[in-house]
């Protein structure tokens, strides 16, 4: 059965594709089921944001030999934008897979056939059961040999309370909050007004950057930036180090906005309750001390959707909710110096033989995760999965180094400066006036 059964991809984002692109070519029958109705669905949602990575880190392999069939030209250098990504690279490979992808599908659950999670008796010869709730229509479902869950992070942004759960009142508030990187080219929701920016990663410093500028074009604008931790610690990234140097760059420029004054920044605020009079959101830290501003910009990062799993067998560190094989690599908490390593099949194998959790999900709740990781855990697991199990132990990705050391450092330290990384010296403050971390 398993040889005519095809392996079910969840999600049609750039490692959802790629992982298509790899089943085609080792001429194995794939079903793409994204619940948007186009692919990359979550990347349209941020196409406004320029990326950290170049076009050449963006293409997946054998994404891009399957669009050489049909005269596709690569794009060269530069940095594009999420829009750019999509309708240069993106789209067409979701055109190149036709009717493979079936858009408008949302998964609902994914369980063995006539076995729930209790289960044990000749489990892993049964085909999976994947449950899909259709935009049109009634719910159905496909039996697949092996499932590759790349439906990303995107959709479960973290909260504004510091708890991981929503702070009081949040939910009430919600409509004066905003959990994405916003347009700021539409000038008029933000310039003159005081917008607070909740968290520390690439996200919160793209949105602080880019209100920064506003700032100094309209001494009216306002920033404040909210992080946490009770210093600003490793926030401003690895600088020079970087070896992504637009990367280290939105570092640099986040320190020199902060130490010109235009943007303010306040260090262990933890946010217990939220609260509003009219349009204009009030945040209550957990000592006592508010903020009060025209806009709330959150970003505190995202983690995985996994109630659709619960009738798997998942082996995932308990911090994380990412593959335990994986997960003292990228935690934050303890992650040490440099680059963290590839990831293959090896690593992201469950204890539900021939399910793979594949980019950004895989990562759980940590941050910083590249399109070239995933590209490169889609091969291997193809590979697997085919079973050239040569191809999938091979490593053919060294990943660039952040330029930042030891961890996230101690929560409640207080006393740090804003020095640069353990790796390299601080970067020096200059006076003046994925980008998503999944890129």
């Amino acid at each position: 059965m398993d040889d005519v059964l095809p392996v079910v991809v969840i999600g049609a984002g750039p490692q959802g594709l790629a992982a298509a692109a790899h089943l085609i070519e080792r001429n194995m029958p794939v079903v793409v089921l994204e619940a948007g109705s186009a692919p990359a669905a979550a990347v349209a949602e941020w196409g406004h944001v320029r990326l950290f990575s170049e076009w050449p880190e963006l293409i997946d392999a054998a994404g891009a030999r399957l669009l050489s069939t049909s005269g596709w030209q690569a794009p060269g250098a530069g940095y594009p934008t999420g829009d750019q990504w999509i309708g240069k690279y993106l789209a067409p490979l979701a055109t190149a897979l036709g009717d493979r992808i079936r858009f408008g599908s949302r998964v609902t659950g994914v369980s063995r056939m006539g076995r729930d999670r209790l289960v044990d008796a000749d489990r892993g010869e049964q085909p999976f059961t994947v449950h899909i709730s259709p935009s049109e229509g009634e719910e159905y479902r496909l039996q697949a040999r092996a499932v590759i869950d790349a439906s990303g992070t995107w959709a479960s942004p973290n909260p504004a309370g510091a708890d991981g759960l929503p702070a009081l009142g949040e939910a009430s508030a919600a409509d004066l909050l905003s959990y994405r990187i916003p347009d700021f080219r539409d000038r008029a929701g933000f310039s003159g007004k005081h917008t607070i920016v909740i968290g520390s990663g690439h996200s919160a410093v793209t949105a602080v950057l880019a209100l920064a500028r506003m700032a100094r074009r309209d001494p009216s604008t306002t920033v404040t930036w909210a992080l946490r931790r009770a210093t600003a610690g490793n926030t401003f990234g690895g600088g020079d180090a970087d070896e992504l140097p637009a990367r280290g760059a939105l570092g640099i420029r986040a320190k020199e906005y902060v130490e010109a004054g235009l943007v303010s920044l306040v260090t262990g605020f933890r946010v217990e309750r939220v609260t509003h009079d009219g349009e204009r959101p009030t945040l209550v830290a957990e000592d006592g001390r508010t903020l009060t501003a025209d806009r709330v910009v959150v970003l505190t990062g995202f983690r995985p959707d996994l109630s659709f799993l619960s009738e798997l067998r998942l082996e995932l560190d308990p911090t994380l909710q990412a593959p335990v094989r994986i997960a003292a690599e990228v935690d934050p908490n303890v992650h040490s110096c440099g680059s963290v390593a590839a990831t293959g099949a090896a690593d992201l194998a469950q204890p539900e033989q021939n399910f793979y959790l594949v980019g950004a999900k895989s990562y759980g709740r940590a941050p910083t995760f590249l399109a070239l990781t995933g590209y490169e855990q889609v091969r291997s697991v193809v590979a697997e999965l085919a079973g050239d199990h040569e191809a999938a132990r091979r490593v053919e990705l060294v990943l660039p180094d952040t330029g930042v050391c030891g961890g996230a450092g101690l929560f409640d330290a207080s006393g740090a400066s804003l020095g640069g990384a353990c790796c390299a010296p601080p970067v020096a403050l200059v006076q003046v006036g994925r980008a998503p971390a999944s890129v």
